[in-house]
């Protein structure tokens, strides 16, 4: 599996590498980031099986942020994620061209939407991505944001999807998990399916940058079809 494709779809980023933050500028307007409605509810949904996607939630993001654009019955959110809702440092954070379809399960969307939303909101206002961490640390602080519970998927299957300028895209599932054994999980290690990261920083520990986070691991596996069940042929 390509380590770059990994790289990118766990949406976790590298901090303290200044020419990483800055190789890519701030767009001069937000509507860089905006799409057709119709056109994002499509791509929203072909991030899992039709069978689960028909009857999620659709989020669709406007200028305020996210917002509901179809009521789903099955609890299930999909939505389409743009670069600055990966880790903090990455270095196409704010790639216009970013569009991570991702499906989630009730659990994951339990512990992201509210995330996201908070995240999205200050993103359009016009915030920086400094402002946008200490907004969450402090969400978490006051209990506004909720902690991640145990179960939690996402289903990245979408052959369509943009997930960085360097190319690649693989259908894959990511678990999120409060552990950061990644070993218990058999992930990283020589010719392993499995892998794992960080979720808010990639290649950083500093407990001054994830001061006030909860601790989450993204875990990684590939699947061998898309959400539309042809074969991925994608070169491993």
């Amino acid at each position: 599996m390509r380590r770059t494709m990994w790289a990118i779809t766990l949406l976790a980023i590298a901090p303290g590498v200044a020419a990483q933050v800055d190789s890519y500028p701030r767009p001069a307007s937000m509507s860089a980031f905006l799409m057709d409605r119709a056109d994002e509810i499509a791509l929203a949904r072909s991030a899992a099986p039709e069978s689960i996607a028909r009857e999620a939630t659709v989020l669709i993001l406007g200028p305020d942020g996210y917002t509901t654009g179809v009521e789903g019955t099955n609890g299930f959110v999909c939505l389409v994620a743009r670069g600055w809702l990966a880790a903090f440092d990455w270095a196409e954070y704010w790639n216009a061209r970013v569009r991570a379809a991702d499906c989630l399960n009730p659990a994951a969307a339990s512990f992201l939407v509210p995330l996201f939303k908070l995240r999205s909101e200050l993103v359009m206002r016009g915030s920086s991505r400094e402002e946008v961490l200490a907004a969450v640390r402090n969400g978490y602080a006051s209990g506004a944001l909720p902690t991640l519970e145990q179960g939690a998927i996402e289903y990245m299957m979408s052959p369509v999807a943009y997930l960085t300028d360097t190319g690649g895209n693989q259908p894959h599932l990511m678990f999120l998990t409060s552990s950061d054994d990644a070993g218990s999980w058999g992930a990283n290690l020589e010719k392993s399916p499995v892998m794992a990261a960080p979720y808010w920083f990639f290649f950083s520990d500093d407990p001054a940058l994830l001061k006030g986070l909860p601790q989450v691991m993204v875990v990684l596996v590939a699947v061998p079809t898309w959400s539309d069940g042809s074969a991925d042929e994608t070169e491993n």
